[in-house]
């Protein structure tokens, strides 16, 4: 039950204390010790002072990069500049992927615009864009090392109904190769059934170029999952070929993200993770 307000009523003022019928004489002013009077003025504006010093010096660091600061400075960890990321617009009263109104996880969004923007520096591979930002198939299924492996792939998406590949790759000045691939179908049902986990949910059962023997990545953090996508990664076991290579699955709704990196030596694993949680990011 909801309680009524309660309205105050104000108190009556108290009635004025009678005035005194004689009034005292105060008798001559106090004279101050003027040493004591300059004594405190000048302890006053010290403390002023060193205040205002201190608010400074504070706001100064509060403003500063952790790196400007002496004793603060840290290496980067590894994380690659990326421009800012924003969704792409709904079409006007069409649902989100998540939506309960979307039972089929359908991104209304257009898919070329829910691709992972290359980091600051990064040369983009053009050959990629394919056509009208569309990828063709088989330039899809070259990432995978048996021709076999590639016709029952082939097979698999034909007749689970896929209907577009968007795709964008890029290399960074220290040489790795980044590579995502979204695979758009009708259903989220078709993509967590027919594909993610039958095939990708643990290791990729289609090995990638390069990377024949690969385990389970288990290296991402758990606060770095994003509602509403499901991932699966996995990294090269040594001794490594002629590339490190690391990859990721994704199932977000009706589209399947497939993301790929390579690199002489050791593809670090930081800018990986970063990569993988940003596109998860767009798609989510």
């Amino acid at each position: 039950m909801t309680e009524q307000p309660q309205t105050l009523v104000p108190a009556p003022p108290a009635e004025p204390p009678a005035a005194p019928d004689v009034v005292a004489d105060p008798g001559p002013p106090v004279r101050k010790d003027r040493r004591v009077l300059r004594a405190a003025l000048r302890w006053t504006a010290a403390v002023v002072v060193f205040a205002v010093a201190g608010a400074g010096t504070a706001y100064g660091i509060t403003r500063m990069e952790r790196t400007d600061v002496p004793g603060l400075a840290t290496a980067s960890d590894g994380r690659w500049d990326y421009p800012e990321l924003t969704k792409p617009p709904l079409p006007s009263g069409s649902p989100g992927p998540q939506a309960e109104s979307n039972p089929a996880g359908t991104h209304h969004a257009d898919l070329r615009a829910l691709l992972l923007p290359a980091p600051e520096g990064a040369e983009e591979n053009k050959a990629l864009r394919g056509e009208d930002g569309w990828l063709a198939t088989d330039d899809f299924l070259e990432e995978y090392a048996e021709d076999d492996d590639r016709d029952t792939f082939r097979q698999e998406l034909v007749d689970n109904g896929l209907r577009h590949i968007a795709a964008r790759g890029w290399t960074t000045e220290d040489g790795t190769r980044t590579r995502i691939y979204l695979l758009r179908f009708d259903t989220a049902g078709v993509v967590e059934e027919g594909f993610f986990m039958p095939h990708f949910s643990f290791v990729s059962a289609y090995p990638v170029r390069g990377a024949e023997s690969v385990d389970n990545d288990e290296s991402f953090p758990v606060k770095s999952e994003v509602a509403g996508v499901q991932r699966s990664a996995q990294n090269e076991i040594r001794p490594y070929g002629a590339e490190h290579d690391r990859q990721a699955y994704l199932a977000a709704g009706d589209v399947l993200a497939v993301v790929l990196q390579s690199r002489k030596g050791t593809a670090p694993a930081v800018p990986f993770r970063q990569t993988v949680v940003l596109q998860s990011q767009l798609l989510g």
